[in-house]
């Protein structure tokens, strides 16, 4: 729920959602997070009260909110990891193919990233992990794909490492977008929990490539990690530059520091 520029950082995954053409969202939240499932509520009042002072930018924004598209919400009582949050989704979502959002990863694009991983889907029919190229010195902080090119922007992949220690099987980092096949629910039912008691997305996938193929895509777009105090800063930053109404103020400071 952090704001990034003028809105929490969640609803840039929606928006990314909806312009994707993707019309059913399950939001997975922890215990206690009340005020996700309340920013996606219609708001009468307040729609009223914005309507009376002419606000019609900040109107349009709140009715976007609950308009976009049918939410769900399920609940992850304990925080017991990524593929864990994952699994609480399967009744909901039942047996067909899925989008994952992580809402921390941001992603500036041309053509909204998810929506590129579904073109690629519309060709493989397998499940699709989003990739990008990273300094091979920077691969022990992500899933690490190895692959064989077999597309313009597409791999098959082969093998993939949860942060290696060392020597990453490649440059190819595994990033907050996926379209999974209902199949990973069984591969994350049968995987152990790792380090802290949490199951591991990776590894389920990892699991699933024995008995399905896995695809990853290099989409392309710049991504923010805004789960870190610099990538966050540098979404805002960049993300801000975009706005017309404070493009030219913002500029004039960015000239005027002294770095």
């Amino acid at each position: 729920m952090l704001t990034l520029v003028d809105k929490p950082l969640i609803q840039y995954t929606i928006e990314e959602a909806k312009a994707s053409n993707l019309e059913e969202i399950i939001i997975i939240t922890g215990a206690g997070k009340s005020a996700i499932k309340n920013h996606f509520k219609e708001a009468y009042e307040l729609e009223l009260l914005l309507k009376e002072k002419g606000k019609k930018d900040m109107l349009r924004l709140v009715q976007e909110i609950s308009e976009f598209v049918n939410y769900t919400f399920a609940k992850q009582a304990k925080p017991l990891g990524l593929g864990h949050a994952v699994l609480c989704a399967k009744k909901l979502v039942g047996d067909e193919p899925f989008a994952v959002f992580l809402g921390d990863d941001i992603i500036d694009s041309k053509v909204p990233a998810m929506k590129q991983l579904l073109g690629a889907f519309k060709e493989t029919h397998s499940s699709i992990l989003a990739i990008q190229r990273v300094p091979k010195k920077t691969a022990h902080l992500y899933g690490i794909i190895k692959g064989e090119k077999v597309g313009d922007k597409l791999y098959k992949v082969s093998d993939l490492v949860e942060k290696p220690k060392k020597n990453p099987p490649s440059n190819l980092a595994i990033i907050g977008r996926y379209i999974l096949t209902p199949g990973i629910f069984t591969a994350l039912e049968r995987t152990k929990p790792g380090k802290g008691g949490e199951i591991q997305l990776t590894d389920a996938i990892k699991r699933l490539l024995k008995t399905e193929d896995v695809y990853a895509y290099e989409f392309e777009g710049e991504r923010f990690d805004a789960g870190d105090k610099t990538g966050f800063i540098k979404a805002k930053i960049t993300l801000a530059l975009k706005r017309p109404e404070i493009k030219r103020e913002l500029k004039r400071f960015l000239r005027g520091l002294k770095l």
